[in-house]
């Protein structure tokens, strides 16, 4: 076949040869470029516009507290605001940055409130912020150590300081056969260590043989990497849970050996420490026993309650991870490192790396060929990698060991307080355990009475809640944990959750349930 460069006639029809400027063939019909003007910000305008950014920014986080918490805007309503087409011309960057007020800001939802209870928390603080600019003005691609050989050390150090820091095993640590890497969420780093089991099950001849455990209150997104994986949904089996929603060991082995007398094929777990719903601990010693003796990769995910370990006296966290697989905690949930920074660790890298590394010629280099470096590329789905080791560099040495565990021991301590203030109340009842930050409660009105109450509260937007369900009634979620959260915050939130109680039930219709039991 003949080569459409080597066309001239069609050649011709795209390009018009007669006229070039600087030796690059202008396209026909267009309009004579400048060749004299940049485009490009220049170091000048970067530091005027640069320093108006941060200081929009500071004046944010000055005042995010006395916003509103919820946004309030209707679908659709902000992109009415932007005009049909983009700007031929180029605009004046000052109203560009206007524009964060006018377009933006109406529909943010404050997740760095400090009066935000919602979900977890998505946290940000001044020295991750910095660290993510910095990140972002050196535009690091560290998928290989030799693309930016500090990219991929700082890394690698940093997350073994979080072995240290947090206590976990050493087996952990990148002077053994395992260690760390860190991932976009909590969700990529269980899909990466499912298709580690999967590649240490041999699984190219007996996919379909192939089955997983999770709970019922296992994260969500433990069902999507299981499709990801190539597995149906009826291969990743939901283990019965105790009266506190965590999972039941002996469930658990009982459903292992009926899989194996089916003859499936048991290759993949994951226990839970901290669970999205209630903060339900899954038994993990007792689950890493069960796997230890059919061979079956166990996974922890410790996205939001992994940060508590910081403390030593909240390290139950920790129990069992000497026994595992693999482990995921965020440090962009409660240790004050913005989105996106989880951290996986791996006991054996291995199989990781067997399900994972493809070596095209483009990628050879004389240091990976060595052996004596990482290659984090090899350790998650995305070839490109972000500098994301720098923030939560700046993090930790900016809080420094002492700052995180006291910030996140008052956290503790407060939603304990809230713990008590509710049990005192009569028209309301704890629903869960509180061994940490999260406090689910209800009121004894029933579940119309709730979804009012909470409506009601976030549309005032003087705080933010969420709710889940337990034993198939709603309870409302409050997440004690945003960076800038003090205890006077959780005091007003509680205040205000007790005045808008009786006009919910008015509303409603409801009186408290009259049923035995309903307290606890």
């Amino acid at each position: 076949m003949r080569s459409p460069i080597a066309d001239r006639s069609r050649l011709d029809s795209f390009w018009n040869v007669d006229r070039v400027v600087n030796g690059v063939p202008a396209a026909a019909g267009a309009p004579e470029p400048d060749a004299d003007r940049s485009y490009a910000m220049s170091a000048d305008e970067f530091r005027r516009w640069g320093h108006e950014a941060v200081e929009w920014v500071a004046r944010y986080l000055e005042r995010v507290e006395d916003l509103p918490v919820g946004s309030t805007v209707a679908p659709g309503e902000i992109r009415a605001l932007l005009p049909p087409s983009p700007p031929e011309q180029p605009e004046p960057f000052g109203a560009v940055l206007a524009d964060l007020d006018r377009v933006v800001l109406p529909g943010i939802t404050h997740w760095q409130s400090p009066k935000w209870f919602g979900y977890f928390q998505a946290n940000a603080s001044g020295p991750s912020i910095i660290g993510e600019l910095i990140a972002a003005g050196l535009g690091t691609q560290g998928m290989l150590w030799s693309t930016s050989p500090a990219a991929t050390e700082l890394e690698t150090h940093v997350l073994d300081w979080l072995v240290e820091l947090l206590g976990l095993p050493d087996r952990f640590r990148s002077d053994g056969p395992g260690g760390g890497v860190i991932q976009d969420g909590a969700s990529g780093a269980t899909l990466c260590a499912l298709l580690a089991a999967r590649e240490r099950a041999g699984w190219r001849d007996r996919l379909d043989r192939l089955v997983a455990y999770s709970s019922p209150e296992a994260h969500s997104s433990v069902l999507k990497g299981a499709r990801v994986a190539g597995l149906h949904d009826d291969q990743l089996r939901l283990v019965a849970t105790d009266e506190h929603q965590a999972m039941r060991a002996d469930a658990f082995a009982a459903a292992v050996a009926e899989d194996r007398e089916r003859g499936r094929v048991p290759f993949f777990a994951v226990a839970t420490v901290g669970t999205t719903s209630t903060h339900a601990l899954d038994p993990v010693p007792e689950l890493a026993a069960v796997c230890r003796e059919a061979g079956i990769w166990l996974h922890v995910d410790g996205a939001h309650a992994g940060s508590a370990a910081v403390a030593p006296e909240l390290r139950f966290v920790n129990a069992g991870l000497d026994q595992v697989d693999s482990y995921c905690f965020d440090p962009h949930k409660w240790l004050f490192t913005n989105l996106e920074c989880d951290v996986l660790y791996v006991a054996d890298r291995a199989p990781l790396l067997a399900a994972l590394s493809v070596l095209p010629e483009y990628l050879r280099n004389a240091a990976t060929e060595s052996g004596a470096v990482i290659d984090y590329r090899d350790w998650h789905l995305a070839l490109g990698r972000r500098f994301r080791a720098l923030k939560l560099w700046f993090v930790l040495r900016h809080y420094g060991a002492e700052g995180l565990r006291s910030t996140i021991r008052s956290h503790v301590r407060w939603a304990a307080e809230l713990a008590t203030w509710i049990a005192a109340d009569p028209r309301f009842e704890l629903v869960a355990p509180v061994p940490l930050n999260l406090v689910c409660f209800r009121h004894l009105g029933g579940d119309a009475v709730n979804q009012r109450l909470m409506d009601d509260l976030n549309a005032s937007g003087e705080l933010y809640l969420t709710h889940t369900r337990v034993d198939g009634r709603l309870a409302l979620r409050m997440s004690i944990g945003q960076t800038a959260t003090e205890r006077r915050h959780v005091v007003d939130a509680w205040e205000l959750i007790a005045t808008r109680a009786d006009q919910a039930a008015a509303a409603a219709g409801a009186a408290p349930d009259p049923r035995p039991g309903a307290r606890r």
